[in-house]
């Protein structure tokens, strides 16, 4: 039997590792994208545009984000089309990351001071207008703190994606504990790296969270 040593194995994992990175980043960028639009209609004042982003968010935090990769995977197969594991996991998490991002950004933009409307309607400016300048970008300061700390559970909900054959962080301890009998190693080097990518995340997170309190209460 081949000897694996420690490195051996770390260098396997950080070479998946590369790959739950790139997902994240395709699925917040990705979801934002999307969140932007449902936070439009969200908010908008036409009842039916309103009405399909609620079911939209509910639809994807009401359900498993195991069962959407599931669909997702399966799901476009029967319109005949070999679906690639890593296009099913970017889709299933766009769709779902922007489900929860639009309503941290539609709580944001109601968390904006009702006078702060009134004044932007007092200057004559229509309602894309008042989103555009004067809305939006106070809302964009409330937003980022906890955008910035939902990246992490984007992260984590990475590993799901193993269970569709994408070969990330988590599928890749399983492949070398296979291989290698060495199942508390593996799986400790796999929750190090998980580690090492979600903490600077969470502790960015916090860092922008109290720069805004200190920025919010001395403008006041």
């Amino acid at each position: 039997m081949t000897d694996f040593s420690t490195w051996d194995i770390l260098r396997n994992l950080l070479l998946a590792a590369r790959w739950t990175v790139v997902l994240s980043f395709v699925a917040f960028i990705g979801g934002g994208i999307v969140a932007l639009l449902i936070l439009f209609m969200r908010i908008s004042r036409n009842r039916f545009a309103r009405a399909f982003a609620r079911y939209y968010v509910e639809l994807f935090q009401g359900t498993p984000l195991l069962m959407q990769l599931f669909l997702a995977f399966f799901g476009i197969g029967l319109l005949g089309i070999d679906v690639p594991a890593w296009l099913a996991a970017g889709v299933a998490l766009t769709l779902w990351t922007a489900a929860f991002l639009a309503e941290i950004w539609r709580g944001c933009v109601e968390s904006i001071p009702r006078g702060q409307w009134e004044g932007a309607g007092s200057l004559a400016l229509d309602y894309v207008q008042q989103m555009r300048l004067v809305i939006l970008p106070q809302a964009m300061r409330v937003a980022v703190p906890p955008t910035a700390g939902f990246s992490v559970q984007v992260v984590k909900g990475t590993a799901l994606t193993s269970i569709i054959g994408f070969v990330e962080l988590t599928k890749a301890g399983t492949i070398v504990t296979n291989a290698t009998f060495q199942p508390f190693t593996v799986y400790g080097l796999v929750a190090l790296l998980y580690f090492a990518i979600c903490f600077p995340l969470s502790k960015y997170s916090k860092y922008l969270e109290r720069k805004m309190a200190a920025a919010y209460t001395h403008g006041r």
